[in-house]
């Protein structure tokens, strides 16, 4: 997930506002490998239960019932000029989701793995501790379509 997350950092995983309300787009979250139920993995929720994703072109686009005829998606938690790799069109089923590593040449994600399940997700990261000139209080980013 680098930049935004580098290895040995100490994270804060949040687990029971999930409970109420389901992932939003932005989040990053900690879930089980879909590969590898005993590893868990942190990505970026980017298409949400019943959405379409297509990626083309380096962009990712989302197609859902408010935006029939889709919309690009703004990243801007990602470093300027990087683009998504990969050509994709996914239909995100009922109680999935699609995810995305930020370091998006070397990720391995919903590109390779596919939709994650709602039950396979652990939560959210909410707090990084360590190390002392990085920590931060993570909020999913405000879309603006």
């Amino acid at each position: 997930m680098e930049p935004t997350f580098f290895d040995k950092e100490y994270l804060i995983v949040e687990e029971i506002s999930y409970r109420f309300n389901g992932p939003q787009r932005g989040d990053v979250i900690v879930f089980k490998s879909p590969e590898n139920p005993g590893d868990y993995l942190i990505k970026r929720v980017i298409g949400l239960p019943d959405e379409r994703v297509e990626i083309k072109g380096g962009e990712v686009t989302i197609y859902n019932d408010s935006h029939p005829a889709g919309f690009k998606l703004n990243e801007s938690y990602l470093p300027p000029g990087l683009m998504t790799g990969g050509d994709l069109d996914v239909q995100v089923g009922s109680n999935r989701y699609f995810v995305l590593g930020d370091n998006r040449s070397v990720s391995l994600d919903s590109r390779s793995f596919g939709v994650i399940t709602r039950q396979g997700i652990v939560g959210r990261v909410w707090f990084r501790g360590w190390p002392l000139n990085r920590i931060t209080k993570f909020n999913a980013p405000v879309y603006q379509y």
